[in-house]
């Protein structure tokens, strides 16, 4: 079976490639820079940009199925930048897909296309799409993971998948990010981290999406449906937070602020950075002080029941691994 994963040269993307080549699949990628990796683990690389239709299409030529795991991710930038790359990049995904006859597509969205900035404690996917969002992130795979469930037909099988906070070993942005601002004092907890979050482990992440991989086809059961993924283990954000610092020998973080602070803060900065035209993203935003300060916790049981998903590894397993891959790369 010929699989495409797009994004194999991100955390999740590269992660998807080097299982399927495991399992034996003929894997490709789509990628803008060298990935010298990928090519020495026998993943072919075709190199270029998701915005180029004429390229997307002719890259997916002969395949069976797409995982369209790749993105603009963050809270800061241009709008244009996020759709150009969020929506037309998939827009182009799902035209070579029909072009080339391509019998399955997954797309990795984001819980956060329906996330309010208020409390979401086990909501499902019948949660609705927003009416406006406070971030050019969510509001550009909202309306990519639409496209992509609209596509779904009787020759084009798509479904979209929602991790929640992917971590792990070979994380490039969630671990390190913590680990640097905990170092020069910068993180803290907002009203003490007592909000509860589910995050999802890299393998777990990696084994939902070959598990719709492998389910998926024109007529079946998940065909044009969206699924959370998670560990399944909500917890509060101080302990989860505090948990990977300890991996990384750090000391507890203890220091609070009140969210309408963290928000207010986030404001007062949004507007500061757009003024100047910086492009570097703020330490705060109102998104990321929603984010920090509310819970999001999601009911995986219709992934579950319809996609035999069951975590790999649990969050303390996760953890040990994570302690383990920060030593021998001298991350601590």
């Amino acid at each position: 079976m010929k699989v495409m994963v797009t994004g194999g040269t991100g955390f999740l993307g590269g992660a998807l490639c080097k299982e399927l080549k495991k399992r034996q699949y003929q894997v490709s990628t789509i990628a803008r820079s060298k990935a010298a990796d990928l090519e020495k683990n026998g993943i072919e690389v075709f190199y270029g940009d998701l915005t180029d239709k004429d390229f997307v299409e002719k890259s997916l030529s002969g395949l069976d199925s797409v995982i369209h795991a790749a993105g603009k991710p963050g809270v800061w930038g241009p709008y244009e930048d996020y759709y150009k790359n969020n929506v037309v990049g998939t827009e182009n995904i799902i035209s070579g897909c029909l072009k080339n006859k391509i019998k399955s597509l997954i797309f990795t969205s984001s819980p956060s296309v329906v996330f309010d900035l208020k409390d979401q404690n086990g909501v499902n996917e019948k949660e609705p799409y927003l009416e406006s969002y406070k971030a050019h992130y969510p509001k550009t795979k909202a309306i990519a993971e639409q496209l992509v469930l609209k596509a779904n037909s009787g020759t084009l099988a798509t479904v979209a998948l929602r991790p929640h906070l992917i971590w792990g070993p070979g994380d490039r942005h969630l671990v390190p990010r913590l680990i640097s601002r905990a170092k020069i004092g910068k993180m803290l907890l907002i009203d003490s981290g007592k909000n509860i979050i589910d995050t999802t482990y890299i393998d777990n992440a990696v084994h939902g999406h070959i598990l719709a991989m492998e389910k998926l086809s024109p007529g079946s059961n998940i065909s044009g449906k969206k699924y959370f993924i998670t560990n399944g283990e909500p917890m509060p954000t101080a302990d989860i937070l505090n948990a990977m610092l300890k991996e990384a020998n750090l000391p507890k973080l203890t220091k609070s602020v009140p969210q309408w602070a963290a928000y207010t803060t986030g404001a007062m900065l949004e507007f500061l950075y757009t003024i100047a035209g910086r492009k570097d993203e703020p330490i705060i935003t109102r998104f990321v002080a929603k984010e920090l300060a509310c819970s999001h916790w999601f009911d995986i049981s219709a992934a579950q029941k319809d996609l035999g998903y069951e975590p790999l590894v649990s969050m303390d397993n996760g953890l040990k691994l994570l302690g383990k891959w920060l030593r021998q790369n001298g991350l601590l």
